[in-house]
């Protein structure tokens, strides 16, 4: 299937690795422009700015200035066609609600809300400008899971999935869609790396980090298909709604959990 992504030009935050990394990747394969912005590169983003489809962005997008100078990076390609919101963090919070301070409710609402907000709003005369676009917004099962253990997490990805719904009504009219995605645990480092939630979570109760992991797909009634998703999974669907395919779909938001939520 052609998605028609040749010759677009897209930002994506928290490119250097997870799940920035794989719809970077698939972005350029898929013959698109790329500008990806992240503290530090990677060699796997480095490969991308050697091809000569992407460029990479040292940005802090935690800070108020970050995300607009990354966003005006895009004038490199000539202007932007997609934003791909993706930055964020999860620390987990093993010792409790009380033990959660205001400054780490703070450090969880800029980088997983705020930097969202604070790109889109530089992206957004961009794509008017082109008399058109894509924001995809990655959130969190969390939106619809609230856990004690991630509490911050969980409320900034409903603030999130809130917040892009609202922007899919005011925009929509003017041919800007507006989606999100919902992963579920995704088989990145922010899950299974050494510093992970996997190995916090084996720590802090005391079990291997096999034991661990395997605690996690258990959770909540359990994976339906017993495993991670990938992250290459959650790109694939990034590229579909970034694409004239999904062209009327607009103020979503999709699972992709491997059948973790069972609610309807």
């Amino acid at each position: 299937m052609d998605l028609h992504l040749d010759g677009r030009v897209a930002v994506v935050t928290g490119a250097s690795k997870g799940i920035g990394l794989a719809v970077a990747q698939a972005l350029v394969a898929e013959g698109a422009k790329v500008v990806a912005g992240a503290r530090s590169s990677s060699a796997e983003l480095d490969d991308l700015v050697a091809s000569g489809s992407t460029i990479a962005v040292a940005v802090d997008l935690s800070t108020s200035t970050g995300p607009a100078e990354l966003v005006a990076r895009s004038s490199h390609f000539g202007g932007l066609d997609i934003l791909v919101n993706n930055v964020g963090a999860v620390i987990p919070r093993t010792t409790g609600f009380l033990d959660v301070t205001d400054d780490d409710w703070l450090g969880t609402l800029n980088l997983s809300l705020m930097a969202a907000v604070r790109t889109t709003r530089s992206a957004l005369p961009l794509l008017l400008e082109r008399g058109g676009g894509n924001v995809v917004t990655i959130g969190s099962v969390n939106a619809y899971l609230p856990d004690p253990f991630v509490v911050d997490y969980s409320a900034a990805k409903a603030a999130v999935w809130n917040l892009s719904k609202a922007l899919s009504k005011e925009f929509g009219p003017k041919g800007i869609r507006f989606n999100t995605i919902s992963p579920g645990p995704v088989a990145t480092p922010l899950w299974l790396g050494e510093t992970g939630i996997a190995a916090t979570v084996a720590r802090a109760t005391g079990v291997d980090f096999e034991t661990a992991k395997a605690s996690i797909i258990a959770s909540q009634g359990g994976f339906s298909m017993g495993r991670f998703t990938e992250a290459d999974q959650v790109a694939d669907l990034v590229l579909l709604l970034a694409s004239d395919r999904a062209g009327n779909v607009n103020g979503a938001d999709f699972l992709i959990d491997g059948g973790l939520i069972k609610t309807l």
